[in-house]
């Protein structure tokens, strides 16, 4: 699908087109032809144009055949024409398909056995790739453009791009990535039947600033040995080194990461980590919990951020001890962002550069879902809440606006 950014611009018409292109639309008024439909104005000038240039592309083709010596006739003739249907932007469009006596001709314009055009295809893939179903797409074709197109067909139209796909999934990288920001989320999908499956995600930022989705996997379980194979699989396409990894607090990713980069610094994800914490605490502490998890992660230096832990520590450490544990137990993961100013770290702090991605695959894929119709399940809520604890509060599993909020830097 062509970039828009970098499409060139459509030239403007003359004087003379848009007076002629103004004498059709008034003669369609007067004749009661509509414009769009498959008797309307634009299906007919799409006709003429489509079959004009067919003429041209078999003009062109029999010249090329040449003139039999022996006779001294063309070696090539035409031989009639044969109907065809095609789809079109501007609806369904029946074209003369000229053919050649020998049947060497074979057309670029509208190619032998396509029912489709490349802008009717995009559109079709346009849709797809906005969550829309099969079902709902034939019903959107059909009342826009009184088209019937069926399901079949939009299923090989979108199938025609899993080369293009594959191609993507496999190209080289850049042979150096300052950051790289991994995740998954949890989709239902179907491979047999439906589950729910983890979707892993890596994006990287590139040496000139650019945001890059680097690769995506599904299936499996989420686990530091899975992602030692994907980021093994990120090494092998040509990424040999990484400066900071930043993840959520799975168990075991740092020495995964160190497995396959083992000069890469890993970064634990803040708003992971605070959610964490607040998991462990009872809500009506918030208030006083979170100003002083603030004060940690914003201290200028790493020096400064151990004493106000240690300070947290002395005040909460009795009554909350698993979070005084979670934090030490994360410090390595936790501080290498301090050693970087405020407009670093802001980049750093979080994999919220991933959570945006997800929660577009979770609008585009929550139409085809099986909870679509049935109403939601626990995955499919984006304010999923994990069980309870005795005395405890739940905890959005997402990025909830408490979680973000409490971190002052979002």
């Amino acid at each position: 699908m062509a970039d828009k950014k970098n499409a060139a611009p459509l030239p403007q018409p003359s004087a003379a087109e848009v007076e002629f292109a103004q004498q059709l639309v008034e003669r369609a008024k007067a004749d009661g032809v509509s414009l769009v439909g498959p008797g309307g104005l634009l299906a007919g000038i799409t006709r003429t144009v489509l079959e004009s240039a067919l003429d041209a592309e078999l003009d062109a083709h029999l010249d090329e055949a040449g003139v039999d010596e022996t006779t001294g006739r063309r070696a090539n003739i035409r031989n009639d024409h044969g109907a065809k249907m095609v789809q079109t932007e501007v609806g369904p469009v029946r074209i003369q398909v000229p053919r050649d006596r020998a049947g060497s001709f074979t057309p670029r314009i509208v190619p032998k056995h396509a029912r489709c055009l490349d802008g009717f295809n995009e559109a079709i893939l346009s849709l797809y790739a906005k969550g829309l179903t099969t079902g709902e797409i034939s019903a959107h074709l059909a009342d826009v453009y009184d088209a019937e197109v069926s399901r079949e067909l939009i299923s090989r139209v979108t199938d025609s791009v899993l080369a293009d796909m594959e191609a993507w999934r496999q190209r080289p990288l850049d042979r150096v990535y300052p950051v790289v920001f991994i995740d998954a989320l949890v989709m239902k999908i179907r491979q047999g039947q439906v589950a729910n499956r983890p979707v892993y995600v890596v994006v990287g930022i590139s040496l000139d600033g650019e945001r890059d989705v680097l690769g995506m996997w599904a299936g499996g379980g989420e686990g530091a040995k899975q992602w030692a194979g994907y980021l093994t699989e990120l090494r092998n396409r040509g990424v040999e080194d990484v400066f900071m990894v930043c993840s959520d607090g799975l168990k075991g990713m740092t020495d995964a990461i160190e497995q396959v980069w083992p000069q890469a610094v890993h970064q634990q994800c803040l708003v992971h980590l605070v959610r964490a914490s607040l998991r462990y605490t009872n809500r009506k502490d918030w208030q006083k919990i979170t100003p002083a998890l603030r004060e940690i992660y914003t201290a200028p230096t790493v020096t400064a951020a151990e004493a106000r832990f240690e300070a947290f520590a002395a005040e909460f450490g009795d009554q909350y001890r698993a979070v005084i544990r979670l934090w030490r137990t994360s410090r390595p993961q936790f501080v290498p962002f301090l050693d970087y100013d405020h407009e670093v770290r802001k980049v750093l702090y979080t994999t919220n550069i991933i959570e945006s991605l997800h929660a577009r695959f979770r609008q585009a894929a929550r139409p085809r879902s099986p909870e679509h119709e049935a109403g939601p399940t626990p995955h499919a809520n984006d304010r999923y809440q994990r069980p309870s604890r005795a005395g405890q509060r739940t905890q959005p599993e997402d990025d909830s606006p408490t979680a973000v909020a409490v971190l002052g830097c979002a």
